[in-house]
C-alpha cells in the first residue's frame, strides 16, 4: 500500500470505522511509523501531535482497537481503518467520540450470516447441519423454507409471540441457504424490496 505521508509533514488522517456496525468512532493521525506499527501488532496505533510520540489505543484503558482492515482513499493521503473496538473508544467514556452510541443493527447481522452460509457453502466441513442441507440437494432446501413458513403460520395463529419469532428465524435461516445454493443473497430481496418502494414502480 503506498501512503503519501508527505503531503501533511509526515501525516495522514486515519479514520476509524467500526467494522460491524459501520459507525465511524474516532479520527486520528499516523506517520509511517505509527502505520507500521498498526500493521504489526494489529491494534491501532497514532501519532499524537500534542505529546510528539506514538501512542496505542487501549495501552491505558484496555480499550483496543483490533485492525479489521485498512483501506487507502484515491489521493492516497487518508487511511479508513476498520475494526472491532474492545470497549468504549472516547476518553470521556462514550462508545464514539462524537458521543454516539454504537451499538449492532440486528438487520446487518443477515450479511454476516450469509457470507457464514457461503463459506459454508464453499467448504462443506463435515458435521455442520448447513452442510447437509447443501449437500440433499436444492428440492430438500426449498422443502425446508415450505415447511418452516407453516410453522411460522402456525405460531402466528395460534401461538406465542416468542415463538412466532423462533420459526420466523428458522424461515430467514433456510431461505438464505436456498438463495446461497442458487447463487443469490438476502441483500438481493432488500433490494428488490427497495425498487418496490419507489412510487414509481409496477408490479412485474
Amino acid at each position: 500500500m503506498t501512503i503519501d505521508f508527505d503531503k501533511m509533514q509526515g501525516l495522514v488522517p486515519a479514520i476509524i470505522q467500526d467494522a460491524q456496525t459501520n459507525k465511524v468512532l474516532m479520527l486520528g493521525f499516523m506517520n509511517k511509523e505509527a502505520y507500521e506499527k498498526t500493521v504489526e501488532t494489529q491494534k491501532v496505533t497514532f501519532w499524537s501531535r500534542t505529546r510528539n510520540t506514538l501512542w496505542t489505543k487501549g495501552e491505558t484503558s484496555g480499550n483496543y482497537l483490533e485492525v479489521v482492515e485498512i483501506l487507502n482513499d484515491c489521493d492516497q493521503d487518508t487511511l479508513l481503518i476498520k475494526v472491532k473496538p474492545l470497549g468504549p473508544v472516547c476518553h470521556t467514556g462514550a462508545d464514539t467520540c462524537w458521543n454516539e452510541t454504537n451499538t449492532p443493527n440486528p438487520l446487518l447481522f443477515l450479511s454476516e450470516l450469509s457470507d457464514f452460509i457461503e463459506k459454508r457453502y464453499r467448504e462443506q466441513p463435515e458435521g455442520s447441519y448447513t452442510t447437509t442441507l447443501f449437500r440433499d440437494g436444492l428440492n430438500r432446501m426449498a422443502q425446508k423454507v415450505g415447511e418452516e413458513a407453516l410453522e411460522l403460520v402456525i405460531e402466528a395463529t395460534n401461538g406465542t409471540n416468542d415463538r412466532l419469532i423462533y420459526e420466523g428465524s428458522d424461515l430467514l435461516y433456510h431461505l438464505i441457504v436456498l438463495l446461497t445454493s442458487k447463487g443469490l443473497r438476502i441483500e438481493d430481496m432488500a433490494a428488490e424490496l427497495m425498487e418496490r418502494h419507489n412510487p414509481g414502480w409496477k408490479k412485474h
